[in-house]
């Protein structure tokens, strides 16, 4: 390619990563608004969340129509091929987190008509991690950073036991007072949420790691003690 055309791809490259930053920091300000809304039973900021996603989907769709007509306009090859794939996958994960931050915000409608459940430190500090991973990721992605990108994916451990330790505490909860168990059901489903979150950003470390490198981490996500993995479904 001439050097006219090289410097052409590489302005729309940027653009579209631009563009893939824009949705990073909005997935991870809705899912973050989703857990507050939850915690705090505010139904107005659910609203609020819920009609951003609709946001989320248009940049997604956006996206995979540039990344496409790039790919089918400059026909790149080797890393910029790979950079390209990586336009495409992100904001499809981006996009998913979106829509699971929308399925906790959802639990905020039905919150004041239920038991409050106090004194649950791990379910917000699990949100909180779940958030730092996703800005920590699109930050790997960004600045093309492969050993960041290797860091976030090998800290979903931890999601993994903040999950166990909020499925324990939520179980102590529901045998010591029954009257609480719909409540604590509920955040359950939250929980499973950041936890496939948690997931979602291994998967965007993934393919930043395989744009910068041309590798694939292993095959074997880093797992930790997961005990709350027993068939919920997140929620969408």
């Amino acid at each position: 390619m001439t050097r006219h055309i090289v410097e052409a791809f590489e302005g729309e490259l940027e653009r579209l990563r631009k563009c893939i930053a824009r949705m990073g920091e909005q997935a991870a300000s809705q899912l973050s608004d989703a857990i507050v809304a939850v915690r705090t039973c505010n139904e107005e900021l659910a609203s609020r969340t819920i009609e951003r996603d609709l946001e989320l989907d248009a940049l997604d769709r956006q996206i995979a129509e540039d990344a496409v007509t790039l790919l089918a306009l400059r026909q790149p090859m080797a890393a910029d091929l790979r950079a390209i794939v990586a336009a495409i996958k992100i904001p499809a994960d981006l996009e998913k987190i979106g829509d699971l931050a929308k399925g906790i915000a959802k639990r905020a409608y039905v919150g004041r008509t239920l038991p409050r459940i106090d004194g649950l430190p791990s379910l917000p500090s699990m949100g909180e991690l779940v958030v730092d991973q996703i800005q920590r990721v699109m930050q790997a992605y960004i600045t093309q950073d492969a050993e960041l990108a290797v860091e976030v994916w090998r800290r979903d451990e931890k999601i993994d036991d903040w999950h166990s330790a909020v499925f324990r505490e939520l179980l102590t909860y529901m045998m010591e007072d029954p009257r609480k168990i719909s409540a604590c059901a509920h955040l359950m489903f939250v929980a499973k949420n950041l936890e496939r979150a948690g997931d979602l950003c291994t998967h965007i470390a993934d393919s930043t790691y395989f744009a910068v490198r041309g590798d694939r981490l292993d095959a074997m996500r880093p797992k930790g003690e997961d005990i709350a993995n027993v068939g919920i479904t997140p929620d969408a």
